[in-house]
């Protein structure tokens, strides 16, 4: 898109920000009030269960119908117009190395904050007993899921697809992204007027997903509004309250990336002012704060690349793309901060070894894990069982889950344009 084709949509753009920020405002104050004044009242529930649930689930279930197409003919044409192989095996390389390595740094920071603030020490043993009684039957659906769930090398052959069809029809962004990569290099190497109109067809998928979700995208304020309402409709502050340590722990986490970490990364590496970079990935922030998904954001996320940023478009597309999945920084401290919660609030002791074994699977799951709400949960069930810590105890959580979900995937988004401003810096110079 060019500056003169997108400058007339930047004011319907600004509205529509401020229309999210009223229905995030307008749900949560509806929620607080009915919980204040309604909470055990039988309508609430049915309000709930049958109006604003189906909302957010539609609007949701609208996005993701529209992500699949879009990441696969995005990722595609990102490779296809790198030119040629060597500038594919740079733009790759940065994006790999950028990857393990601030993944890295973030499970670290998690670790060594609980740790240090230890949020979940000195619960009396009783009481923990009584709540993962509590919590069981909210956990069983995420235990019975992590069971199913791939592990070590299973993992990794499983993200070669047997059957694309298949893959698409299993919500398996790795496989179809794999075969997107596979498929975009073939592209590359092919040169012939045939490719060039399956590249153009391609484009043309491109373009027409983006304008439907430009579309779908102007429902946001209304789902928004239902998801906050939801809530603090159901939940109140009382759940915050009483895991407040917790919730203080993980958001201390990350701001630590989000305010420490990255301005370096983009001032070093990027040489780009870290004030000017915030206030341009603003809409992409509060559109992954209000619903909680990587992909489901990542259509502004390549907006703002582009409009904003102004960024290469076959590196941001390359790079966003790939992060949506594989650059979650958020869900990996999430997931290293509550292994090690639960294992401290039900006295299991992790020795060194145990939690470095953590580190190492929550920068894996970082990378595999399932860019929609509450994606990192059967993981994190996943590794419980393998430390020795009760999985149910991840019951406890999920009341607070929905708004650590939009904080972590906030810092995943803002994450993944930080790489692609990075990337496009270093390996553009290559």
């Amino acid at each position: 898109m060019t500056e003169a084709e997108a400058a007339p949509t930047s004011p319907a753009h600004s509205k529509l920000q401020w229309r999210i920020l009223i229905g995030f405002v307008a749900g949560l104050a509806c929620g607080l009030a009915v919980y204040a004044g309604a909470r055990d009242a039988a309508w609430v529930d049915t309000v709930v269960t049958y109006v604003t649930t189906p909302i957010g689930q539609i609007f949701l279930r609208l996005l993701f119908m529209l992500v699949l197409p879009l990441l696969f003919s995005a990722l595609v044409i990102g490779i296809s117009e790198m030119g040629e192989v060597r500038s594919l095996r740079s733009v790759g390389l940065w994006t790999l190395g950028y990857t393990l390595v601030v993944s890295g740094i973030a499970v670290a920071i998690s670790l060594l904050v609980v740790n240090l603030l230890q949020p979940g020490a000195g619960v009396d043993p009783v009481m923990a007993q009584a709540m993962i009684g509590d919590a069981r039957e909210n956990a069983a659906g995420i235990i019975e899921k992590s069971g199913t769930a791939k592990s070590g090398v299973e993992a990794v052959v499983g993200i070669i697809p047997s059957n694309l069809v298949t893959a698409m029809s299993e919500n398996d962004i790795l496989a179809v992204m794999f075969f997107a990569l596979i498929f975009g290099i073939g592209l590359l190497l092919v040169q012939s007027r045939n490719t060039e109109t399956l590249k153009s067809a391609l484009e043309g998928v491109f373009e027409v997903a983006m304008k439907l979700i430009g579309l779908v995208i102007q429902l946001a304020p209304f789902a928004i509004f239902c998801f906050m309402f939801n809530l603090a409709a159901q939940f109140g502050w009382d759940l915050l309250i009483k895991l407040a340590a917790y919730v203080g722990v993980v958001l201390l986490a990350l701001a630590i990336q989000m305010f420490g970490v990255f301005p370096a990364l983009l001032a070093f590496l990027a040489k780009k002012n870290p004030v000017a970079f915030y206030r341009e990935t603003q809409e992409a922030s509060v559109m992954a704060f209000a619903t909680a998904s990587s992909n489901a954001t990542l259509p502004t996320a390549l907006r703002v690349a582009d409009t904003r940023l102004k960024l290469p478009p076959r590196i941001a597309r390359f790079v966003l793309t790939i992060g949506a999945t594989a650059n979650q920084n958020g869900t990996a401290m999430f997931e290293g901060v509550t292994v090690l919660f639960l294992a401290q609030f039900f006295g299991v002791e992790l020795s060194l070894t145990q939690q470095l074994y953590v580190m190492v699977i929550c920068i894996l799951a970082g990378v595999g894990t399932a860019g929609v709400p509450a994606g990192s949960l059967p993981v994190i069930a996943l590794i419980l069982g393998a430390v020795g810590v009760p999985p149910a105890g991840i019951g406890l959580i999920l009341g607070v889950d929905r708004f650590l979900d939009m904080c972590r995937t906030t810092l995943n988004v803002v994450g993944d344009l930080v790489a692609a401003t990075v990337i496009s810096a270093r390996a553009g110079a290559d």
